[in-house]
């Protein structure tokens, strides 16, 4: 029986629009994310580097681009965060039937644009949804990596098989789904976190 919920963020409660840097990288000639940028952007997602570092590394590529600009096209793949999505998490809340854990890969440019976006008042009411709101960069962890998934059942006292997660990468899901935990890998424009109940 399913006691805990694990929920991802990103394209599961706030909207995003994964395709606007690559959209930017290509108006600057770099027609592919090198694996430079994906190391970057894990680095930045444990918290290794600095915000200032981050856009610091990025620079010599986007040399037509000041700082300010190259953090504003890095925010500009969060979208809005619906107000039924958070009337939802708020009702699941309520009915107390789960523990309700939030578990996001991201970054310290994006939470405090998160927060931008949907007001102080609107985002710690999201918060205060969840009995844990881990971020990857505070807790230098990021999925799909074990260590994440193994951190949030230990420090919780939750057991896998007891455990329901849902993220819209499959490379996440896969992960969790290897160590025992149920999950749902969501699919962006054909599925919705408020159809939960049918899945779990």
């Amino acid at each position: 029986m399913i006691k805990n919920i694990i929920f991802d963020f990103g394209d599961i409660f706030i909207n995003l629009d994964k395709q606007v840097v690559f959209k930017a990288m290509q108006n600057s000639g770099i027609q592919e994310f090198l694996p430079k940028y994906h190391a970057l952007n894990a680095d930045f997602e444990i918290g290794k580097i600095s915000p200032q570092d981050f856009v610091a590394q990025l620079q010599p590529d986007f040399p037509h681009l000041s700082p300010k600009e190259i953090i504003d096209i890095w925010n500009s793949m969060l979208l809005d965060f619906p107000d039924y999505r958070l009337e939802f998490i708020e009702n699941l809340a309520k009915e107390n039937n789960y523990r309700l854990f939030l578990l996001s890969n991201t970054n310290s440019l994006h939470i405090p644009h998160v927060e931008l976006i949907m007001g102080t008042k609107r985002f710690e009411r999201f918060k205060n949804c969840f009995e844990q709101f881990y971020l990857s960069h505070e807790i230098q962890l990021r999925k799909p990596n074990e260590e994440i998934y193994q951190f949030v059942l230990e420090q919780n006292d939750l057991q896998a098989e007891n455990t329901f997660f849902i993220d819209d990468t499959k490379e996440n899901t896969d992960a969790a789904g290897k160590m025992g935990i149920k999950t749902w890998n969501l699919l962006v424009g054909k599925e919705d976190i408020v159809q939960l109940k049918e899945r779990i």
